[in-house]
């Protein structure tokens, strides 16, 4: 079916009919776009929604970051396991052994940012396997022993709390993995691949999107499928997927555990709502041929889904000065903070200023003040100061609109 200006499409979210236009008539024939109360989209009474591989790549990543816990396991074993090969036993999961999918594959692999940097994605994927060799070489071996300032091994929070395991930095790095994994492989892959225009728009999509041309073998076309695969790395294992914010913060480790815990925050309550309306808005959009529109979501998701990441980061970093502060220091809590804070500025890099073809920080400034981070001495977070994680928090906060204290609370 092609796509023309004078036909019309009914868009009705929460009680708002949204009209747009297309070609050179618009005034005189608006499109508005029809999209349902939920991610449910059909052609001929059949869904065509698939994210499948998302879905696969997230239960992958589970698996690895409970494996950075296990310290009977080996380094080839977790490195196989972040580079999986189809049909390797390498998860607990028979379908995840049987998938050809893998989790380092996608890794800074984004259509936008690394097609032509490969220096910077080699690096960054080198960067993941060094924290998997730090957690097995250095934090294995000492699982028993008491950290200490330049002594690897485990911290227990007051109270007889939960233990953590720290490098001799006081770092863990299975929390650096876990959290920096959420930029690196979720967000990239979402705002700077699969709803850029260079994917989505990638070939003959747009003619075969107007035509209803569709992929082989199947009922939706690409343009629909591409965007379907970046709302998979949000909601691909939510218990609902279609309505996922019904169970939001509580359906995985990663992006969308932490769209939860920011909507949690009455300061930025809605945001989880916003960011499944634009996917809504702009799933409907693409079905109804319209491209503007579609992109308009595009920067929505992009600015909201960033913003999660730098609220978390600065969050984390004032958590960690609280600990600090407070009139007995539990250090292995405020070591747990700040190590999540880490991971969190590890995936600035990977934001997107809407409009634009830039991350909100570059590569070199989230280097920079990761070093700061573990730099106000030679034992890391063991001499962190208050100071410096005021400083970062402001240098975070300062390109979006909340302020620290609404992040950090």
């Amino acid at each position: 079916m092609t796509k023309t200006t004078n036909k019309i499409f009914a868009l009705i979210i929460g009680g708002f009919t949204v009209f747009t236009g297309c070609g050179d008539d618009d005034e005189d024939n608006p499109v508005s776009i029809n999209a349902p109360e939920t991610y449910s989209f059909t052609r001929d009474g059949q869904s065509t929604v698939s994210f499948s591989g998302q879905t696969t790549r997230i239960k992958m990543a589970e698996e690895i970051i409970t494996a950075l816990k296990t310290e009977t396991l080996s380094e080839v074993r977790i490195d196989a396991m972040f580079a999986h090969k189809k049909g390797a036993e390498d998860f607990d999961n028979a379908t995840l052994n049987a998938s050809d999918k893998s989790v380092r594959s996608k890794t800074a692999a984004s259509s936008d940012f690394f097609s032509a940097n490969t220096t910077e994605a080699a690096a960054i994927k080198e960067e993941f396997d060094s924290w998997i060799v730090g957690q097995v070489k250095e934090v294995f071996p000492n699982w028993e022993t008491e950290a200490a300032a330049g002594q690897p091994g485990f911290i227990q929070e007051a109270g007889g709390g939960s233990k953590r395991y720290v490098n001799a930095k006081g770092l863990e790095l299975n929390q650096a993995f876990n959290k920096g994994l959420i930029g690196a492989l979720m967000v990239d892959q979402m705002v700077n691949n699969y709803v850029s225009t260079s994917v989505l728009d990638a070939g003959t999509n747009r003619e075969d999107n107007d035509a209803e041309t569709f992929a082989e073998g199947k009922n939706y076309t690409n343009m629909e499928h591409k965007w379907d695969e970046a709302y998979g790395y949000a909601y691909g294992t939510s218990a609902n997927p279609a309505d996922p914010n019904r169970t939001i913060g509580s359906d995985d480790s990663f992006l969308n555990k932490y769209i939860g815990r920011v909507e949690g925050d009455e300061d930025f309550e809605g945001i989880a709502d916003e960011i499944y309306q634009a996917f809504k808005l702009g799933r409907a959009a693409i079905v109804a041929g319209d491209y503007a529109a579609r992109d308009a979501q595009a920067d929505i998701i992009r600015e909201k889904v960033s913003e999660v990441v730098a609220v978390r980061a600065v969050y984390y970093l004032q958590q960690g000065k609280a600990g600090l502060e407070a009139s007995t220091i539990d250090r292995a809590s405020v070591f747990h903070d700040l190590s999540e804070g880490y991971g969190f500025i590890y995936s600035l890099q990977f934001t997107r200023k809407p409009g634009s073809e830039l991350p909100y920080f570059s590569n070199s400034k989230v280097k920079d003040m990761l070093e700061r981070l573990m730099g106000d001495g030679n034992n890391g977070l063991w001499d962190i100061t208050p100071a410096t994680l005021d400083k970062i928090s402001g240098e975070i906060a300062a390109p979006f609109s909340f302020t620290v204290d609404e992040a950090g609370s």
